[in-house]
């Protein structure tokens, strides 16, 4: 039975919006840059956290545009028999290394400066704030297809809906201290910002630990595939059955099927390899068949 072994379609998942990254890429720079340049002149904690976390979207989409390059480029070989997609997923837990550390910066300073906390100029905060809001949802109309098929894209997009927020938080400070002079708003929104930052990071690096460790896709049932392929005819027992996702959008396995006497080992191949991939969307699966009319060939590992 013929069926095709490549992996082009998953490495093509990011690198088919690789443009619209580029642009993303320019557009947090140069919004990172104006917000630093205004957070010193104005003396704005809130904005500086702003800089901060966008300085952290800028890497995180340089990242995913790295591993999208590198996994291109590199390909596979005699010893990356995978090539190298699992970069993309350590690019993503790098990611969320960065945010936990512009969170704990942002509250940090944010504590420090209650107690004495500076006069900041309104008027430009909130001019600079704006412009950073309007790059924001630029940069998440570029990257919202690319989030829903990549993690890393994902991690990216994420810390952009964190940076629209945390812009609109800024916008919210600029006001109250233009008509009320309550400096310390700054300073508390710069904390939101920092708190609103952990979560998302839990969440990514949540993800990205999961494909490390090997274990099974959240999508996949991993009792139902077992059942499934326990009740095709001719299959008497299914054990060392292993799942796993490589990368974004390629998900793996493999199975040993024990046959009956009377089961034709190539037709129970196909039926098997074909309810992996429409019934649980696992295309890429190595199934091996144990005929009934032999004894069991395969031992468990001492390990």
């Amino acid at each position: 039975m013929g069926h095709d072994h490549s992996h082009a379609g998953a490495a093509s998942l990011g690198a088919r919006h690789r443009g619209r990254l580029w642009l993303a890429l320019g557009l947090a720079v140069a919004v990172m840059l104006v917000e630093a340049v205004a957070a010193w002149y104005t003396h704005s904690l809130a904005l500086l956290s702003d800089a901060a976390h966008i300085a952290g979207d800028a890497l995180g989409i340089a990242m995913a545009l790295a591993a999208i390059i590198a996994v291109r480029r590199a390909g596979g070989g005699p010893r990356r028999t995978f090539g190298l997609y699992r970069l993309e997923v350590l690019a993503a837990l790098a990611n969320t290394v960065l945010l936990f550390g512009v969170a704990g910066f942002v509250i940090v300073q944010a504590v420090r400066r209650l107690g004495d906390q500076p006069e900041v100029d309104s008027v430009p905060m909130l001019a600079v704030a704006v412009f950073g809001l309007a790059a924001n949802v630029v940069s998440l109309l570029l990257l919202r297809s690319a989030a829903e098929e990549s993690i890393n894209v994902r991690g990216a997009y994420f810390e952009v809906v964190g940076d629209a927020l945390a812009s609109v938080g800024v916008i919210i400070a600029a006001v109250v201290i233009f008509f009320t002079g309550w400096y310390a708003v700054d300073s508390l929104i710069a904390v939101g910002v920092g708190l609103f930052i952990l979560p998302r990071a839990y969440r990514l690096g949540r993800d990205a630990l999961r494909i490390l460790l090997q274990q099974a896709p959240k999508a996949v049932d991993v009792e139902a595939v077992e059942d499934s392929l326990a009740t095709l005819d001719g299959v008497n027992e299914v054990h060392d059955l292993h799942l796993w996702t490589l990368t974004s959008g390629m998900e793996v396995a493999t199975v040993h099927l024990a046959l009956s006497s009377d089961a034709d080992p190539g037709s129970v191949l196909g039926d098997a390899q074909r309810t992996l991939a429409e019934r649980f969307g696992i295309a890429h699966a190595t199934v091996q068949i144990e005929p009934g009319s032999t004894d069991r060939v395969c031992d468990t590992p001492h390990w």
